[in-house]
């Protein structure tokens, strides 16, 4: 199995496209999975479409279900930095893609996203994994 190890920078970005970075290491590799992992405990992955409005859509519907107030058992960090930590939950920190011939099997508007609501922390990182088949 192949890792590679990106690292981001999610600074005034809640939603990163990383669907070239994920593509670019699955090519050549043939036929297969791809997984990516974020090992952090406030961040997570998605895969949407991108440029329609949607990354705004994701972060709205977000900011209703886990709002940045003080109602969380988990205080350290700035205001709301509770929901951070259950943002995992309901966006997951993995997801696996069909590979191809060295290509994403994603549909025509599906992007692959990293998903980030902890302004506390920029520096991220995504595992990817390719699994030959």
């Amino acid at each position: 199995m192949e890792t590679k190890e990106l690292h981001l920078d999610t600074s005034g970005e809640q939603v990163v496209d990383i669907t070239a970075e994920v593509e670019r290491f699955c090519m050549g590799q043939g036929d297969g999975l791809c997984s990516v992992f974020v090992p952090h405990a406030t961040a997570g992955l998605a895969i949407m479409e991108t440029g329609s409005g949607s990354e705004e859509d994701l972060m709205g519907a977000l900011a209703a279900l886990l709002p940045r107030d003080d109602r969380y058992r988990h205080r350290h960090g700035s205001l709301g930095h509770g929901a951070d930590h259950v943002l995992p939950a309901f966006v997951s920190p993995s997801l696996v893609v069909p590979v191809h011939a060295g290509h994403l099997a994603l549909g025509t508007w599906q992007s692959i996203v990293f998903v980030d609501t902890n302004a506390d922390n920029p520096h991220r990182r995504a595992l990817l994994s390719f699994l030959a088949g």
